[in-house]
């Protein structure tokens, strides 16, 4: 055994494992395997956690074949989110808000679509910064499928006051409708006043992303103060050039990880109905990272 490596405590598997998967495409990259079994690891439990290549479309003849093997869980990533959320026999609140689903459970017969993304973050950021959102002011810079699962977790929890900064202005407003009454939208060139007046910035964008296209900082980190929080959800690098610069500054600056990471101990959590294991988790996500960022 490698010297501090983590003690796996299940038994061998066998014809009593369960097993739990992601599907998704592409999702070879993907670290819920990594997350997971770290998860049924640590805990003892007899399950194991793979990951299926699913192409786009083929999404309900692969749930066909989960329900026939008797699949424990289900995780789901690109681009196959919105297509779960349709196959579901029932869906959360949230998933059903979103139209998108992230995590499938078995009840009996059925499948419930729950979508832990934006639960996940309320619990990543608590546990970075020691922060709910409730009565803070937020600004979510992107629209794509984190943004709008932010946004919507943000207005359900009590934030205020919730901007969408996006340049395609239709889907900045699909994504604070998300919030509700509390949500609104400003375009790039407005965005300087939003975030100087805001207690909470999060970039739901790939600017910064390790092999991204996108260079450069999603918002002028200039505009910042000090006392305020910001978060980038990517997590690979796990310091963005964005998050070394306001971190330059003195501002309180948080990576994608800890969403990664919560999303993951919520499904792990619906699964089993026990508690993720977080610390053995989060150890072995940034061991996998570090091994990618040294390959």
């Amino acid at each position: 055994m490698t010297p501090g490596a983590a003690v796996d405590h299940r038994p061998p598997v066998s014809g009593n494992t369960r097993l739990a998967a992601v599907v998704g495409s592409p999702v070879r990259h993907s670290l819920s395997p990594t997350l997971l079994n770290a998860a049924f690891a640590a805990t003892g439990l007899d399950w194991t956690y793979t990951a299926f290549e699913v192409a786009e479309g083929d999404f309900p003849r692969a749930l066909d074949g989960m329900r026939s093997l008797g699949v424990a869980g289900l995780s789901v990533t690109m681009p196959h989110k919105a297509a779960a959320a349709a196959a579901a026999d029932e869906l959360t609140p949230a998933a059903a808000r979103l139209g998108a689903v992230n995590c499938l459970v078995p009840d009996g017969d059925r499948m419930v679509g729950h979508n832990t993304d934006g639960g996940g973050f309320l619990d990543g950021l608590a546990h970075d910064a020691g922060i709910t959102v409730e009565g803070r002011r937020v600004v979510v810079v992107g629209a794509g499928g984190a943004a709008r699962a932010v946004v919507e977790a943000c207005g359900a929890a009590g934030a205020t006051d919730i901007v969408v900064v996006n340049r395609t202005i239709g889907r900045a407003g699909s994504a604070a409708e998300l919030a509700g009454a509390v949500g609104r939208v400003v375009p790039p060139a407005a965005a300087a006043q939003a975030v100087a007046d805001a207690d909470l910035v999060v970039n739901a964008t790939p600017v910064g992303m390790s092999g991204a296209a996108a260079e450069g900082m999603p918002i002028d980190p200039n505009v910042f103060r000090v006392g305020q929080v910001a978060v980038d959800l990517i997590y690979h690098p796990l310091e963005t050039p964005w998050l070394a610069v306001l971190r330059r500054q003195g501002i309180e600056a948080h990576g994608g990880l800890s969403m990664l990471l919560f999303q993951a101990a919520r499904a792990f959590s619906l699964w089993t109905g026990a508690e993720a294991p977080v610390a053995a988790m989060e150890a072995a996500a940034r061991a996998a990272l570090s091994a990618r960022s040294a390959g």
